[in-house]
């Protein structure tokens, strides 16, 4: 996805939320600030918002000397999400549609998301999906891929949505390559983060090689870029992703939910929508 004019705005507070979480000082902040406003000054369009994203978070980890603002939260997030698992997986145990409702329950971990100007309550926000009507609903077409499918490359997001995520994994019943990013960046999840999900024993985790907020082939590593052509089946959880991968050529599932105007444009959705889409199937 290309950078609309209205992301601009949004990358801005972006890198003044990131600079408070620091604990940075009014001077450090306006020098995150001045740094972000030229970077993006001279960006193009075409590039893609987290492409940009990448360079913000460079800019507030090297003026304040934090590499991880987000650690204490995202320990949070994870925690409070392994809370709700016995309760989760037995109505996965219960359901009509047990896969189904794992994705459900997967996409809702996707209001997880410390980028976005939105405050979320997983409890609650569980509750609403699991019976929310999708803005798009491929799911006849991924059950039909999947059922052709011996391995899954399966782009992760945030923590704690991560959690949320082994239970997904799990009704996939294939050989799951479970990709995290490179580095800390906002709250999404790096290796460690996905061995306290528990991914560790349900997949094989891989370093994406990324330093952005979503998955940019011309970021990743080798391992990455050959998993995402070889794979027979890609997965791609969240915004940041969607807005990374959503013009390659190849078949690729969304999960997310449209948690921003300008991305539900994109799709073709109203914001707050919950969308599983395939393209290029």
């Amino acid at each position: 996805m290309k950078t609309f004019l209205d992301c601009i705005p949004c990358l801005m507070k972006q890198a003044l939320r990131a600079g408070k979480q620091t604990g940075a000082d009014e001077k450090t902040l306006k020098k995150i600030l001045d740094e972000t406003g030229s970077l993006i000054k001279d960006i193009p369009l075409e590039n893609t918002p987290v492409e940009t994203a990448a360079h913000i978070y460079k800019i507030v980890s090297r003026l304040t000397g934090v590499k991880d603002p987000y650690k204490k939260i995202k320990n949070e997030n994870i925690l409070q999400a392994k809370k709700l698992l016995p309760e989760l997986e037995q109505k996965i145990n219960l359901a009509e549609n047990p896969l189904l409702c794992a994705i459900r329950i997967s996409i809702a971990g996707n209001v997880i998301d410390l980028g976005v100007d939105k405050k979320f309550n997983i409890a609650k926000d569980l509750d609403k999906i699991l019976y929310q009507d999708f803005g798009i609903f491929d799911y006849d077409k991924f059950k039909h891929k999947l059922s052709n499918s011996n391995t899954v490359l399966f782009v992760g997001d945030n923590c704690g949505e991560s959690v949320f995520d082994t239970l997904l994994i799990k009704q996939l019943k294939k050989k799951v390559y479970y990709a995290v990013r490179e580095i800390p960046v906002i709250n999404d999840v790096t290796y460690d983060d996905a061995i306290n999900s528990g991914l560790n024993e349900i997949s094989e985790i891989i370093s994406s090689g990324v330093d952005s907020p979503g998955a940019v082939l011309s970021r990743a590593n080798n391992e990455f870029k050959n998993l995402f052509d070889k794979a027979d089946i890609v997965i791609s959880k969240g915004q940041g992703n969607y807005e990374g991968l959503s013009l390659e050529k190849r078949d690729i599932f969304f999960l997310l939910k449209a948690k921003c105007h300008v991305i539900a444009e994109d799709i073709g959705v109203k914001e707050d929508d919950i969308i599983l889409k395939g393209i290029n199937i």
